[in-house]
């Protein structure tokens, strides 16, 4: 219900009207139990927000024990953080006599009324945190001392309640530094300016971190911001300790009236609060917003859009609320990270299961028929909006949000340097790719974080969001001109620009609604500078305006380039149009066309890829729409990536149980096949080869050829051997030629590191001849005498090996040849 509740904020956020009955419609209807799932929607430490004196969710925990010794550990890393921020109080207090000290002088550096501004409370605020911490200090000394009792759970009993009600109780020390401090700022940055010897103060003040002996450099600003994050801090400590502490612990009701004075005091600074203006950082640039998105933030396993704002010091990510009822907007804080020291890693969202697989099937059906009724709907009422319409215009975008929310993507890891991480998922590569790049190129300024007025930042980013509605298709105007609706067929063919050989591949990402996937990728290449692919890739599509390409490399975590092709219906009509698109340093040529037609409803259940093992491997290759397999080449490639100096490469299997997982991969999912390839032995992948070769129902070489190249080996002049053999080849169907022949040169290649892998010719024809060459099957009756088993193996090894050692094979075609318009 609760994913129910933001999906109408962000659907009515942009002036559609809400009608009562129509919302009772939804939720009564089939497409509500689909589109809205239940689920928990957990905010982590959101106590910035005056409504949150209740309690928070209590985690669930194996034994008391359990928590309680959670509850311990959270109570150490409060007195940790209580002994930093005395550091920093401290560094910020001592400069203080020596400038009240000048101030009496004929060079003053501050007048002594400036002197009183900057340090304004700030000796009361040490000695309420000393007094604090010395006492939380005594108080976890004394469980350590507990913890040879015989009751186990006599040394986690400590009860700190009573101080945090004390601390809060004398918080209002605060409000006078509040008050006050947009009048120190003003003074620090004036006399920065202007006196050279405050400068040197306040732009190197060292700090000694904590119990870690390190120090940490700081400006004297972001030293006089510390308060104002400590106190926003004091809210989220008591949060995280009452979700850890059991209702019948004696602290329960002490930290509950604790966190409602800090809440409400919380609550009355904001209102009231005159510091919202921009923070300085350590250069002297204002805090400003780069770029903002959706993303899908996971927490505790469960997926909830987010509003991500980037700053130039920072990651924020906040939740919208309010926008129905009459309710204004406004954000509330979920979580915020500090670029400096920041990593990223990102992958592809794992396999979902078989249940979730099911439920995007359907809501994917779904949103087809609706599709086509608001069509219908605006065909005959001839584009005036009605009511029919914008019920179904609702519906429409919240299968669309909740596939956005709940369809697999891709994932980007964030982890700061205090080893806290948080999880987004974003839909498209192509955008990962863009954060990714803001993300890294704010990192390299090296700017350091001051920590921000969350309030006061998660309400500014109402005006300040660039990005207004979440990546919906549904949104933008439905201009059947402009897109397409069909098929989109593009066929990579090759690349150059890379500076060093590489194995890579291409990925391509369409947009329009996500009836259909909207995302294709090639295999992976040879370890080459000039990768050849000619793999087509088509995709249904639905309102695609867009084509987007990314080279990746064989580790996925470098991205080598990504370009934005915009789509023109008319010029890639029915033919196809080949080009060069540039990635940054590298240029990939595609030939794209597009075919349009109706489309047919997505299946209910998720489609199943048909097999490859065991199938003829002309209809392997005219599903696939190649003239050389997918696996073919997949493990040809990855054999000449890591194998081609591994001793036995062909001889010696992998093993059984990898080769057989790769097996099931191909037969069922190629994608996953690929990442399979990628990691396990090459010797399983060189077995799957041969597996593959050896379970087809026809031969490589037709059965029918088996005679007539049997009586050429009886040849004696080799030429003309040679020459007749070649015959032979060239009269194989298209796909049996051109995979024999892409195999050949690969055994070829094989054979040239022979002194590393010991593989020669000959023993590449004895491991190969008998799975590319069979003797027809004998019909009853026939006349002749029967070929000895050891004939036959002489032949299979023979004709192979003589192939082998043709020096005239034609290269292989591995797509056919398309009749294309060169790009102007």
């Amino acid at each position: 219900m609760e994913l129910y509740s933001e999906a109408l904020q962000y659907l009515t956020s942009h002036g559609l009207p809400v009608v009562e009955e129509e919302v009772e419609e939804v939720v009564g209807s089939d497409l509500f139990q689909d589109v809205f799932i239940s689920e928990t929607d957990w905010i982590p430490n959101s106590a910035l927000h005056p409504e949150v004196p209740g309690l928070p969710d209590t985690p669930t925990y194996r034994s008391t024990e359990d928590m309680l010794e959670k509850r311990l550990l959270v109570l150490r890393e409060i007195l940790i953080s209580e002994e930093t921020y005395l550091s920093e109080l401290e560094t910020l207090l001592t400069p203080m006599k020596a400038l009240r000290a000048s101030a009496g002088t004929s060079q003053p550096v501050l007048s002594i009324e400036q002197v009183q501004t900057v340090f304004y409370q700030l000796p009361e605020l040490r000695d309420l945190h000393r007094d604090f911490h010395s006492s939380l200090k005594a108080k976890l000394q004394s469980v350590d001392l507990e913890k040879g009792l015989p009751d186990q759970l006599q040394h986690l009993q400590v009860s700190v309640g009573d101080l945090f009600l004390k601390f809060v109780s004398q918080i209002g020390l605060y409000r006078g530094f509040i008050d006050n401090y947009e009048s120190a700022v003003q003074i620090v940055r004036r006399c920065t300016l202007s006196n050279p010897r405050f400068r040197i103060l306040a732009e190197s003040m060292m700090s000694t971190k904590g119990s870690d002996t390190s120090r940490t450099k700081y400006t004297f600003e972001a030293l006089l911001y510390k308060p104002l994050d400590r106190v926003t801090k004091t809210t989220l400590v008591l949060h995280d300790l009452l979700k850890h502490t059991p209702n019948d612990h004696l602290d329960s009701t002490l930290l509950q009236e604790a966190l409602r004075l800090s809440s409400s005091f919380l609550s009355g600074v904001n209102e009231g609060s005159q510091h919202k203006t921009a923070v300085t950082l350590s250069r002297g640039e204002r805090r400003q917003l780069v770029r903002d998105g959706f993303v899908v933030d996971v927490c505790e396993g469960g997926r909830n859009l987010r509003h991500l704002f980037l700053y130039t010091d920072l990651l924020l990510c906040v939740k919208l609320k309010g926008g129905t009822m009459g309710k204004p907007l406004h954000y509330r804080f979920c979580w915020y990270m500090p670029l400096a020291g920041m990593k990223m890693h990102w992958a592809v969202d794992q396999e979902t299961s078989a249940d979730l697989q099911l439920k995007i099937s359907n809501m994917r059906a779904k949103m087809f028929h609706c599709r086509r009724a608001l069509q219908e709907i605006m065909r005959e009422s001839k584009g005036s909006v009605c009511r029919a319409a914008e019920r179904c215009r609702r519906k429409l975008e919240a299968c669309e949000l909740w596939l956005l929310t709940h369809s697999p993507s891709f994932i980007l890891e964030l982890q700061s340097t205090n080893s806290k991480s948080h999880i987004v998922h974003l839909p498209s590569l192509y955008e990962l790719d863009e954060w990714r790049e803001a993300i890294n190129r704010l990192k390299a300024e090296d700017l350091q974080t001051v920590p921000p007025d969350l309030l006061s930042l998660a309400n500014s980013c109402v005006k300040l969001r660039m990005t207004q509605h979440p990546p919906l298709c549904c949104f933008q105007p439905d201009s059947v001109e402009n897109s397409m609706c069909g098929s989109l067929c593009v066929v990579v063919h090759s690349a150059c620009g890379l500076q060093q050989p590489a194995s890579i591949y291409v990925c391509i990402e369409v947009d329009g609604f996500e009836i259909f996937d909207r995302k294709a990728q090639t295999c992976l290449s040879a370890y080459t500078l000039t990768p050849q692919w000619d793999q087509e890739l088509v995709l249904q599509v639905d309102g695609a305006r867009n084509l987007r390409l990314l080279c990746l490399s064989q580790s996925q975590e470098d991205i080598m380039g990504r370009a934005t092709l915009q789509l023109d219906p008319v010029e890639m009509l029915k033919k196809w149009k080949k080009m060069t698109l540039n990635l940054g340093p590298i240029e990939v040529v595609i030939s794209i066309r597009y075919i349009p037609h109706p489309l047919q409803p997505p299946s209910f259940t998720p489609l199943q890829q048909k097999s490859v093992f065991s199938v003829l491997i002309g209809d392997v290759a005219r599903q696939e729409g190649v003239l050389v397999p997918h696996i073919v080449r997949s493990c040809v490639e990855e054999v000449e990536r890591r194998g081609m100096e591994e001793e036995g490469i062909y001889r010696i299997s992998g093993a059984s149980s990898e080769i057989q997982a790769l097996k099931h991969a191909f037969d069922t999912n190629y994608w996953e096949a690929m990442n399979k390839v990628r990691r396990v032995d090459v010797n399983a992948v060189s077995g799957t080869l041969k597996l593959y070769l050896r379970e087809l129902p026809e031969t490589l070489i037709p059965t029918d050829h088996f005679q007539s190249l049997s009586k050429t080996l009886d040849l004696t002049d080799p030429y003309v051997r040679a020459d007749i053999m070649l015959s032979e080849l060239q009269s194989f169907p298209d796909v049996n030629r051109n995979t024999l022949l892409f195999l050949l040169h690969h055994l070829k290649r094989v054979a040239m590191k022979e002194e590393q892998n010991k593989m020669s010719l000959s023993n590449l024809a004895t491991v190969f001849g008998p799975s590319l060459l069979r003797p027809p099957v004998a019909n009853p009756g026939q006349c002749g005498p029967p070929m000895d088993i050891s004939q036959e193996v002489e032949i299979q090894v023979q004709v192979i090996y003589l192939y082998l050692q043709n020096q005239n094979l034609p290269e292989a075609l591995t797509t056919k040849m398309l009749h294309t318009e060169e790009e102007p």
